[in-house]
């Protein structure tokens, strides 16, 4: 399946919001395994969820650092 995955890595510096986007389209059939793929070798914890309109977000803490992916069907 095609999706539109949406990755965001969130800044760890106190007093800064901002955080990193990245947009790419992916083709997977299972998005869970897709980013555990993406982060082999790293010390990850990953929580998962879909949404009522499909979207897939898969939230992933990679040794400390907080990142979101958002895998919306294409």
């Amino acid at each position: 399946m095609r999706y539109e995955m949406i990755r965001e890595i969130y800044n760890k510096c106190s007093g800064n919001q901002m955080r990193d986007v990245f947009i790419s389209n992916v083709e997977t059939d299972d998005p869970f395994r897709y980013v555990e793929n993406m982060l082999e070798g790293k010390e990850v914890t990953l929580e998962s969820e879909e949404l009522p309109d499909g979207t897939i977000v898969i939230d992933a803490d990679v040794a400390g650092l907080k990142q979101r992916f958002s895998f919306c069907p294409d």
